[in-house]
Parts: C-alpha cells; structure tokens; sequence
C-alpha cells in the first residue's frame, strides 16, 4: 500500500524574469519520505522549498496540501534577534497558548538533543555552527509533519554534520533537503529528486539514496544518448526518402513526410536534452619543479586570543601529497593555513619552504573578490584575454569554460550567486602556477557537477595540496593523510577519514574502551608519509601492471608469432617481466599491509 500524499504540486510554472525555472513541474511528496533536493546552481532548488512552504507562490499551477499537516521551513540563513538569549529564542518556537510547565519540559528535552550547555547564553556569542543548531531546534519544536531544509549543513562542523545524520535518521517526520554533500545525502536520504533542464520533465527522481541515484541517473542519461543516435539514423534515412524528388513524396506517403518531421523534432529536444551534460572546466595549474619535500614544519605552535590551537605540530609537504585538515570550528584549521602561506607567523617552531615555491590560496570567504568589479573584469583583469598555461585565451571562451554565458560578463560581481562567486575564485586561482595549493572550504556553494569537476582536478594535481573541507566525501577521496585539530591543542594524524570516524566514535562518553584505534593511529606514524601515500596508491599500480600482463599475453597468443622465433622470445620475456612486476608490486603491498596489521 503506497505511503499517503503530504503535498502534491501539479504542473507548476515559475519564471523570474526571462528565466524559466520550472515548467510544468509536477511532483509527490509523501509520509515518511526523506528527499534530497539536488541541481545545478541556479535550476530552483531553493525557490521550489519557498513554492513547498507557501513563502512564494508559483506563477501557475496547484499546489494540493493534506489538510491539519504542519509544515515548517528551514532557510539557509537565521534571522535571531542577536540580544536575546538561546532559552528566549527557543520559546519564540513554541505556541504561545502552551503551558509553562510543557514548555519547560519541550525546551529541556530539545536542550539535551542538540547538546546546547547554557541556555542563558545570547545569540550574538554564538558561532555560525551553534547558531545553525539553534535553528535546528527551532524547526523541532515545532513537530513538524514534513520538514522544508535550506543547506541545513552549512556552517557546521564534521562533528555537527554527524550530528544533524543521527538525528534526521531518527527523525518522526518527512522531509525534503537541499544539500550538495553526497556523503550526507547517501546516509540520510530514501530519495533523490534532481532539477535539471536535460531532464523532458525537468526532474529525475530515483527512490534510494545518493549511491542508487548516481547508478540510475548513469543509466538513463546512457539510453538517452543511445536513443539520440538511433533517432540520428532514422532522420537520415528519412531525409534521404525526402531528397528523392516528387514521385516519392505523393499524397499516400503525407504521412512520412508527417513522421519525418515529427522525428526531426524528436531528435533536436534530445540533442538539447544531452547537450545539457556540461560542468565547469577546473583545472589548476603547476610550476612542475621536481623536489622531494616544498614545505616542512618542525614543532609549530600557535596561540589566539588566549586559546591554544595546537603546538609540537609537524608537517611535510611534498608533490603529489593531498594533506585533509580536519577538526571543530574554532579549532585552529584556517590558522593553520595562514601560517603555511606566511601570512601568520607561529609563536613556536620554524616553517621551512623550498626556495621560490609558489603558494595559492583558496579562502573561504573569497575576501578578495571585489564586488563592484564587473564578472569580465573579475575574470579577465587585463583586456579581453587570458594568459593560462603559456596560451592566450580570449575572455568568451574563458567564461565559457566556468558556466558563464557572453551576456552575463557586464554583470556586477555582486550579483552573482554564491556557487558563482566560488567559480570565479577558482577561475583566478587556475591562472596562478603553484608548487602548493591551499584550500580552505573550497566546496561551499558549488553544485555536485561542479564539486565532481573540482574533485578531479584535484585530484590530478601534481603539487601538493592542503584541503580544509566539510565535504567527507571529497576529503576521504583526495586525502594522503588527515589532520585532526581538537581544538584543545593536541593534534592527530590518520589515514583516511573512516579511521578518524572510528577514533571519533571511541571518545564518546558511552563508547567501549575497545574500540578506541590506538593502534590505528600508530599506523601513519609507524609507515611514514612517503609509506602511506605508496600504500594509499599502490593498488591502482597493481591495476595498471596487470594490464600490462594481459596486453602482453594476447600479443603472445597471435598466431603471426610462431614462425618468428626473435619476436617470440621476446614477447615471452615481456610477458614474464611485466608479470615480476605484478608479483613485486602485491609483494610490497603485503609488506605495508603487514605493517598495519601488525600494529593494530
């Protein structure tokens, strides 16, 4: 028996301006749902949850809501009274017909779920994260039927994004978020609606979460493509009927001359459909010095506004090493990059960098970005050309490559989105060759076909990288090693993200004292940093190598060989050379392996 019907929206239409953000949009959202509402920027994600909450109304179209259910909005951005305090603004939450002892007892319990120590604190004390929490909470006490989020990740930590998963995996109620964290739409979600213009609805929708959205989605687009092409073949043969002259196009065959046009049109919405398959074009660029180690840290040590963010820190940098920087907001990690570009000093320890090494730094509050420039300047700052890579590349094309059309180049920067903004930025940063880029919260504002863009790039950086993000999903994909700040000055290193995940799970108050990973964090310490990385990659070597087996062995199978006795042997000793490879590389894996399990 299918789940009842909260809110049914049937062939909604909204336009802003000349912009046409939904046509003819109809969609279901029913009890006990958790929907992950992605898109490119700009497809009306947000402005679709505003249509689902009432805040705005669509241009045309119904929207039907099952009667007494209550629905509240989360909105990207709080807007507190700063002077009040975290105990008055909860009870704002509540109606104002309940009675104190029931509002005590509502605000107590909401207290303890969100791990809020002093209600008497004011809001203008309050980081973005904690503000984020106070929202939260607000929106609970509400008991809302279906729960409408904004970006209900942003502006918290690690920590508090696992924190909001364990508490919407419990949640009683139904709920569509906007979010571009995959990692925590994988873990949180049971559907998945993408907004897109490819789509001929202007949505796909997959019932699953991230992982079986990714593999359907793949699916479709695949058949669309293959449905594009064997359309192609039919419309030429069609044309070439037409071109035959008049005694083929009489009156009994209208109808194919009918169905040839209906062809033609079918063909020109998909070639649209799948032209629509594009993402900004990321790709940063390097200096390509060959050295061992750009930047070492020896025993560095920092203290802000009487807070000890870390000391006895060391750290090596090295071409191709990606270094995640993990912890609590607060804890020291934009500190940290600010003393490895200079720009702060540390009261203890010396910073070591290669001589002439260039660094490049991402700042999450793209600080400078000047608004009142205008996208054109911003992207191009000197005429109507770039210089990337040696080549010139005139200021169309440039903006092409990052999602911007020719009309929009008069535009002020001001106006631009934030997922904009942040391509921007990256446009400016790819015309600086680095020995080393740093990255804090790289990832903010982009949609998943730009983060998957980026992801790669990074990925194929050949300098070093030092990446502060939120995204698990990116941090656990690009990350040699990972640095946890804890924010009462000690610092810890490890391999990947879920072995942090586990570290994190043993400190809890209630966790057994087995599951704490001493052992796991020995590890990076024991392999070292050159040994982590070689056992981070070395599968994709072995990878490669039997490949190498396998191209080898057909070349020794063909048939032309067995009267050339030379190539014969030479193809057999290709053959047992590239399989010596194999056996070392599994060798040598066993040996770090080993080394691990030895360890734990």
């Amino acid at each position: 028996m299918a789940a009842p019907s909260l809110i049914n929206i049937q062939a909604i239409n909204k336009s802003y301006g000349a912009d046409t953000l939904f046509s003819d949009l109809s969609l279901v959202f029913l009890e006990k749902e958790r929907t992950g509402l992605i898109g490119p920027n700009g497809s009306g994600k947000s402005t679709l949850l505003k249509i689902l909450s009432e805040i705005e109304p669509p241009d045309s179209g119904k929207i039907l809501v099952r009667r007494n259910i209550k629905r509240v909005y989360l909105s990207q951005a709080d807007s507190f009274d700063p002077q009040k305090t975290i105990y008055e603004t909860l009870l704002e939450a509540l109606p104002k017909t309940i009675e104190t002892w029931a509002s005590e007892k509502q605000i107590a319990k909401i207290q303890d779920q969100m791990a809020f120590h002093h209600l008497s604190r004011k809001v203008e004390t309050l980081s973005g994260g904690w503000r984020k929490r106070l929202s939260i909470a607000r929106a609970l006490l509400q008991e809302p039927d279906i729960l409408l989020m904004d970006e209900p990740t942003n502006h918290l930590d690690i920590e508090g994004i696992l924190w909001l998963e364990k508490l919407l995996t419990n949640a009683p109620f139904a709920f569509v978020l906007v979010s571009h964290d995959r990692l925590f739409l994988e873990n949180v979600t049971n559907k998945i609606i993408e907004l897109n213009a490819r789509y001929g609805e202007g949505f796909f929708k997959v019932n699953g979460n991230y992982s079986d959205f990714v593999q359907k989605k793949e699916t479709y687009l695949s058949e669309q493509a293959n449905r594009q092409l064997t359309l192609s073949n039919k419309v030429r043969r069609e044309l070439e009927w037409l071109h035959r002259g008049p005694k083929a196009r009489t009156t009994k065959a209208k109808y194919r001359i009918d169905h040839a046009m209906d062809l033609q049109e079918e063909l020109s919405t998909l070639k649209t459909l799948n032209a629509e398959r594009k993402a900004a074009q990321i790709d940063f660029d390097t200096t390509h010095r060959k050295t061992k180690k750009i930047l070492v840290a020896n025993t560095i040590g920092i203290t802000r506004d009487g807070k000890k963010l870390f000391q006895h820190l060391d750290i090596k940098l090295f071409p191709g090493l990606c270094l995640g920087i993990m912890g609590k907001n607060g804890s020291g990690k934009s500190t940290l990059i600010n003393l490895l570009n200079g720009n702060l000093t540390p009261d203890q320890g010396t910073i070591d960098i290669m001589d002439g090494a260039k660094i490049v730094t991402f700042d999450q509050n793209r600080a400078q970005l000047n608004e009142n420039q205008t996208l054109k300047e911003a992207l191009a700052p000197v005429g109507e050309h770039v210089i990337y890579r040696n080549r010139s590349i005139h200021i169309s094309s440039w903006a092409k490559r990052f999602l911007f059309s020719f009309d929009q180049l008069g535009m002020p920067v001001s106006k631009l989105s934030g997922g904009e903004k942040a391509r921007v930025w990256i446009a400016s940063l790819m015309l600086k060759p680095a020995d080393i880029l740093l990255l804090d919260e790289p990832t903010n504002d982009l949609d998943i076909a730009t983060l998957e863009v980026l992801e790669e790039s990074l990925a194929d950086f050949p300098g070093a990288i030092v990446l502060i993000t939120h995204d698990r999903f990116l941090l656990d994909r690009l990350s040699h090693q990972l640095l946890y700040l804890d924010g009462k000055g000690g610092t810890e290193y490890f391999s990947d993200y879920h072995q942090w995940e586990q570290f994190y799970e043993s400190q809890k108050p209630d966790a057994p004292q087995k599951s704490k990973p001493e052992a796991e964090k020995k590890t990076v310490a024991q392999l070292g940093y050159e040994e982590q990385k070689e056992l981070n990659r070395i599968e994709r070597k072995i990878e490669k190598a039997e490949k190498q087996v396998a191209f080898f062995q057909d070349q020794l199978n063909n048939p032309e060989l067995i009267s050339h006795y030379e190539r014969l042997t030479e193809m057999y000793e290709n053959v047992q050379n590239a399989q010596k490879k194999v056996d070392e590389l599994y060798q040598r894996w066993e040996e770090l392996e080993s080394g691990v399990e030895h360890l734990q």
